[in-house]
This record gives structure tokens, C-alpha cells and sequence, in this order.
């Protein structure tokens, strides 16, 4: 069963205080002012990519479908807003009764995207719309930055497996969030139990050194572990001496022996090592697992080793240095009267250092050349150009209110693998450089 196709709420009663306190007193005031109702259209993006990087992955999409779906002020909720005198009496009436009955397209989830890129876009009311800034921000920046990591672990990696077990690096939560972005961006499996019971993914774990140094020798533990876990389970072998541990294992397990863990020392010396010992033993089958404080520029100094699987922990939840995306929740259309009928007026942000924005209600879409190769990242207002038709990035996922569809994570998965391989080969590059598309507006 993949639990993403059900919806799945976060564990709190509601998303609805995962919130900034400007956006209850935004809505007071409109709400007085008679400008709450005015259509408006918000657009997520970022206007640059964190520094060095060649592009970006969508993560955190079906997590932002179910917070928009628990974002409800329930009676708790509002006793606290009305007891912290957040806002006044007619503001708590209407929160009463808020459901989200816009409209939000975007990127697909697992997609790549580039400064500029609209990647989400909330249509509604400017009262309805504006509520949702902040839990939309918090998932989309932290989802997408750990999956940018993962995605670039993946493309050092290879065909070898990666094991996502950050989950002791990070807040609670935000483990299991960090195994689903990692999932999407290319790893195969995870330590973290909860990711796997509310997403699907594949989980994997065997002991630690704490379980070697319980028992009295470490031939004591890995018999232990071997009659409860069977043959083919992984032997952890760097407690004391690993040519020792790995001479044991074999002893004990035989050639079924599944694999050894190496968490320590100089991985690409002691994996040699180890595969040589391995191989006289009669192990020919036995893999060998590193970890280790791994990033991406860890794993691709191993390529040449003769390494099965890399499990990666604080530097894959973290973002590998960079554990947010700098997305921003901007206004970028509004009417000029609560009349529905009224036309969409562009309107953007003007100052200094950088923060400018484009305004208007923006579409996107990939160039590419005759092999398929994507070239450019086009934005506009208006219509499309039919040189473009086809090449919208751009799906629903919200119409007035309703989730249109969830998908389950392998697909999410499967299009980020997909995409990826329609990007420039520069897009592998673990070495800093500038995006690998570039943005255009037309």
C-alpha cells in the first residue's frame, strides 16, 4: 500500500498555526477595509538558485495539498487566537468558517525548476490566499532542499543504493518529511520507521555499535544478530578491528553473509580492503555498506571503491549545506474591486538589493532542442507561444477548494529521474557553477 495516495494529515489537529502573525492581522484589516475579497494570485519562486547549484527539484507538493485540506481554525484553535487578542471578533467569525476554495496549479512534484520558475501558483480571494504563505513556504523550502541534495547524492552515486538515515539530525517531523524529499530526489530507502509507515517508502536498519560492545565479545554479537536476523543480514565490523570483525563474519555467516557496514576510517583504503579480504574469504556476494557523515563530494571520492551502498544522515536533512531554497510567496495579480468579474491588474515589488519581482499572472514552459534536450526556461504573461504549446510546466492540483488528484511517491519519484536526464550534461557537475538553464521572460 502506498499511503500517499490517502492524504495522510501531518500529526497536529491542524495546520492552521503554522502561520505568521501578519497574516491573521492582513486579514483583519482587509477584512475591514473591504479588500478581502478582491481575486488575487500569489505565485511561489525563488530568485536564485542556492549558490553553486545547476538546478532545482520540486518536493513538499502532496504535503502542501494536505495542509491546504487541514488548514481549519477549530474551536481550540480559535479560543487561543481570541485569548492572545490576535485579532478581533468579526475576523474570528470568519476564520470560523475558512475553507481554502481557490485554485492552485504548478509544477509537478519532482520536477526541476530555475529562478524565476513559478513553481506554485495560489488563485482565490486576497483573504483565502494570503493565509496559506507561510505552511506553503515551510514545506516547500525545507522538502525541496533536502530532494536538491538527494538529487545530486543520487547523480554521484550511480546505480549504487543510497540509505536516507538522518532521521537523529532533525526535528521529529521533519525526519519523516526529509525521507520522503530524499525518496523523490533518488535514494531507495530509509531508518526512519514513521516515513515508512506514512509514505511507503522501503525501510532498512540492522544494529549499531552499541549492540557489539552489549555483548561480551563481538563474536557473541554477531551470533546474536545473525540467529535472530538470519544469514543475509548486515554485520557492522569498524568497533575494534575491522580485518578481525570481517574474518568473524564470514566464519560465522558463511558466503550468504549479506553485507558490512564500515563507519569509520578511511572509507576508500578500508573498503579495498575489505572487499579483497571478502573476496579470498569465499564472501564473493557480500556487499559493503559505508557511512559516515557522507555528502555528495563524499560519495563521488568513492566511485572508485568497491562500495555496494552509501547511508547518508546529517548532510542529506540538512541540504547539504544548504537547507533552504529561498522560495517566496509573492502577490502578483489583483483585482481592482471584490467584483469577480474583474479584470487582473499585474502589481510588483520595487526596491533595492535584489528583491525585485515580475509581475503578473505568469506561465512556464521548457524549451528544447531537436534531441530533447532542454535549453531554456520561458516565462510570460498572456498567451503562450505556439512554438511552446505542449511544453507547459504548469497542472492543476487544486480547483475551487478540491484536490484534484495525489499521486503515489514512486510516480514522483520516477518523473524527477525522468527530467533530470532531459537537462544538460552540465546538470551532473558536482563543481559550482551557474544554473544550467537559463530564465527567460518573453
Amino acid at each position: 500500500m502506498n499511503t500517499a495516495d490517502l492524504g495522510l494529515p501531518v500529526a497536529v489537529p491542524s495546520t492552521a498555526l503554522f502561520t505568521d502573525q501578519y497574516e491573521l492581522t492582513m486579514l483583519q484589516a482587509a477584512l475591514r477595509a473591504g479588500t478581502a475579497d478582491r481575486r488575487s494570485v500569489f505565485e511561489v519562486f525563488t530568485r536564485r538558485l542556492p549558490e553553486g547549484r545547476r538546478y532545482g527539484v520540486v518536493a513538499g507538493t502532496g504535503r502542501v495539498l494536505d495542509a491546504v485540506e487541514n488548514f481549519r481554525f477549530d474551536p481550540d484553535v480559535l479560543d487561543f487566537l481570541r485569548s492572545r487578542g490576535v485579532v478581533d471578533e468579526p475576523t474570528l467569525e470568519w476564520l470560523a468558517d475558512f475553507r481554502f476554495r481557490g485554485d492552485i496549479q504548478g509544477y509537478p512534484e519532482g520536477e526541476v525548476y530555475f529562478p524565476g520558475s513559478p513553481l506554485l501558483r495560489v488563485e482565490g480571494t486576497f483573504a483565502e490566499a494570503v493565509l496559506l504563505e507561510t505552511v506553503i513556504l515551510s514545506i516547500l523550502n525545507h522538502d525541496s532542499a533536502v530532494a536538491a541534495a538527494a538529487s545530486r547524492m543520487s547523480l554521484a552515486a550511480g546505480v549504487r543504493q543510497l540509505i536516507e538515515m538522518g532521521a537523529r539530525r532533525t526535528h521529529e517531523l521533519a525526519a519523516v518529511a526529509a525521507s520522503r524529499a530524499a525518496y523523490i530526489g533518488g535514494f531507495h530507502s530509509t531508518s526512519d520507521l514513521a516515513a515508512g509507515f506514512r509514505y511507503g517508502i522501503p525501510t532498512v536498519g540492522t544494529s549499531a555499535h552499541a549492540f557489539t560492545l552489549l555483548h561480551d565479545s563481538e563474536r557473541d554479537a554477531f551470533t546474536a544478530q545473525i540467529d535472530s536476523l538470519g544469514r543475509g543480514t548486515t554485520l557492522l565490523v569498524d568497533t575494534y578491528d575491522v580485518a578481525e570483525a570481517v574474518r568473524t563474519a564470514v566464519e560465522l555467516a558463511g558466503p550468504e553473509l549479506g553485507a558490512v557496514r564500515i563507519d569509520s576510517g578511511d572509507l576508500l583504503l578500508v573498503a579495498h580492503r575489505v572487499r579483497q579480504q571478502l573476496d579470498a574469504l569465499g564472501a564473493r556476494d557480500t556487499k559493503i555498506v559505508v557511512t559516515s557523515d557522507l555528502d555528495e563530494y563524499a560519495i563521488a571520492s568513492l566511485a572508485a571503491a568497491p562500495v555496494d551502498a552509501y547511508g547518508v544522515g546529517t548532510q542529506l536533512v540538512t541540504g547539504s549545506g544548504h537547507p533552504t531554497c529561498s522560495m517566496v510567496y509573492k502577490l502578483v495579480a489583483r483585482a481592482e474591486s471584490a467584483d469577480p468579474a474583474a479584470p487582473l491588474v499585474p502589481v510588483a515589488k520595487k526596491s533595492l538589493g535584489g528583491k525585485t519581482s515580475v509581475g503578473g499572472r505568469k506561465w512556464a514552459a521548457r524549451r528544447v532542442d531537436a534531441d530533447g534536450v532542454a535549453m531554456a526556461e520561458v516565462l510570460g504573461t498572456g498567451e503562450v507561444p505556439p512554438e511552446l504549446a505542449g511544453n507547459e510546466l504548469l497542472v492543476e492540483l487544486v480547483r475551487g477548494g478540491e484536490v484534484l488528484s495525489r499521486e503515489p511517491l514512486d510516480t514522483v519519484r520516477d518523473r524527477h529521474a525522468r527530467v533530470r536526464e532531459t537537462l544538460p550534461l552540465s546538470a551532473r557537475q558536482l563543481s559550482r557553477g551557474e544554473p544550467v538553464l537559463p530564465t527567460e521572460y518573453v
